[in-house]
């Protein structure tokens, strides 16, 4: 069990079924590749940020987990002053990495992909991010005995203008961080926390908690995109079982349009040892 809660509702259907179950071999029909791209850029507080990387992949057979990299691209993000970053192949990798990234807040960027005879593009900003202030822990016991651990990570919010949070919480227990979104909506310009547990966290781990300024747009698609992966071992980044389409347009064939999402923001992590 795992939980990234700011404040919801939290509406739990249970299906109960019963009966003998058949197995049926589906022969599903096979789309044309489309190109994925993911490229969030993030720059962690008290760095340069000049390291960032893209990674491009084409999407694959419904039954198959096998990731299939793309290659070959020409990858560019360019800022307000035609000031353009170069994004280099790592060969085998689906990697394309800058190594002289200039991140400004509020700053204008533009990403540029030519692949396979297609250009693709997207515009976004730089968000800003607030400093994670300080960490509670509580420890409540659960209906077997056992102990849940619950963590809260507090932040202050800008009170003059709207924000959205991406909170991430890596916990070493688990395979894939856990996401969630967040929104000012009902809170702007107040204390804000990120609240997390799961079964697998505990004593003297160490989680690596995550805070992202994001926008309007990419709030609502992770928002889409967590709630699809919910059912796909709780990791947004794995194929979701549905498209969900994200800011990045094709300019050759706007039909063809990639997934993924371009998106830049500051990012503070930090480490809370669990007492």
């Amino acid at each position: 069990m795992k939980k990234i809660i700011a404040y919801s509702y939290i509406i739990v259907l249970l299906i109960f079924s019963y009966g003998c179950e058949e197995v049926v071999d589906v022969e599903l029909q096979n789309d044309e590749p489309k190109l994925v791209i993911d490229a969030v850029i993030k720059w962690q507080k008290e760095t340069a940020g000049e390291t960032q990387t893209i990674k491009l992949s084409l999407t694959n057979d419904f039954y198959s987990s096998e990731i299939v990299f793309a290659k070959g691209a020409l990858v560019t993000v360019t800022n307000s002053s035609n000031t353009i970053f170069n994004f280099i192949e790592v060969p085998d990798t689906g990697d394309y990495v800058c190594n002289n990234f200039v991140p400004v807040i509020n700053e204008e960027y533009t990403l540029h992909v030519q692949y396979n005879g297609q250009n693709y593009s997207s515009t976004n900003k730089l968000y800003a991010t607030p400093n994670i202030e300080y960490v509670e822990q509580q420890v409540v016991p659960d209906i077997d005995g056992s102990d849940i651990i619950q963590v809260k990570f507090y932040y202050q919010d800008n009170p003059d203008e709207d924000n959205f949070y991406l909170i991430g919480v890596k916990n070493p227990n688990k395979r894939n961080p856990d996401y969630g979104v967040m929104s000012d909506e009902f809170f702007q310009g107040n204390i804000m926390f990120g609240f997390y547990y799961s079964d697998d966290t505990t004593h003297g781990s160490t989680l690596l908690l995550q805070l992202q300024g994001i926008s309007n747009g990419y709030y609502d698609y992770m928002n889409k995109l967590i709630t699809i992966s919910s059912t796909n071992s709780g990791n947004p980044y794995s194929t979701p079982p549905a498209t969900v389409r994200g800011n990045i347009v094709n300019e050759t064939d706007p039909d063809n349009y990639p997934l993924g999402y371009f998106s830049l923001g500051e990012v503070d992590l930090l480490d809370y040892l669990v007492q």
